[in-house]
């Protein structure tokens, strides 16, 4: 609107929004449900934001879940204080939950995957027929959490300072016979990069 112009009665002249506190909608699967609870931290980040976080508290969690999608609307309070979050913006939301847990990491190739069961081949001293002992592998079932780049996280199954069979783990059965190579050695990174990128 410019100085001096007519106005109909009742007609929108500017929009009020609410810059401090902010509000953040966003949606989280039926699953994670029981984890969420008023309070909960949030962090945000947009490309709006130039790489910055914001932080914020879960205010509510909504009583009904979407029929079509099975998430549930979460909304989050955030203070603003650097007024860079704006109405209408995407941001992506981070959900602070759980706790820190000690797990073994091995490398990918170290894990022979089954429908029956996820397992790796342990080094150890195996004693034969002829009652002499040698270094052979035992089968090993584990139980396997999150993975990041070329690393898997396991949480039971493998004790730290075991000896692992990293490579042709396909080619292996209980009580084979194995030499130890080091010399090469598969990946192992928590943040690869393509070699051709």
């Amino acid at each position: 609107m410019n100085l001096g112009e007519y106005l109909a009665g009742g007609a929108p002249i500017v929009s009020l929004q609410s810059l401090r506190p902010v509000y953040v909608v966003f949606t989280v699967p039926q699953q994670e449900l029981g984890r969420l609870t008023a309070g909960t931290q949030v962090d945000v980040t947009s490309d709006a934001l130039g790489g910055a976080t914001e932080t914020g508290r879960i205010a509510a969690i909504d009583s009904v879940i979407d029929e079509a999608t099975r998430n549930v609307r979460v909304q989050a309070a955030f203070d603003n204080r650097s007024g860079l979050l704006k109405p209408g913006m995407f941001v992506e939301a981070k959900l602070s939950r759980g706790a820190k847990q000690s797990v073994v990491t091995l490398p990918t190739s170290a894990i022979s995957y089954a429908p029956f069961g996820d397992s790796v081949f342990i080094i150890e001293d195996v004693k034969g027929p002829d009652g002499k002992t040698y270094r052979g592998v035992r089968q090993q079932f584990v139980k396997l959490a999150g993975a990041r780049g070329d690393q898997v996280a396991v949480i039971s199954g493998v004790k730290p300072g075991e000896e692992v069979v990293s490579s042709g783990v396909f080619k292996l059965r209980p009580g084979a016979a194995v030499v130890v190579n080091n010399t090469v050695q598969p990946p192992n990174s928590a943040a690869p990069k393509p070699e051709d990128s």
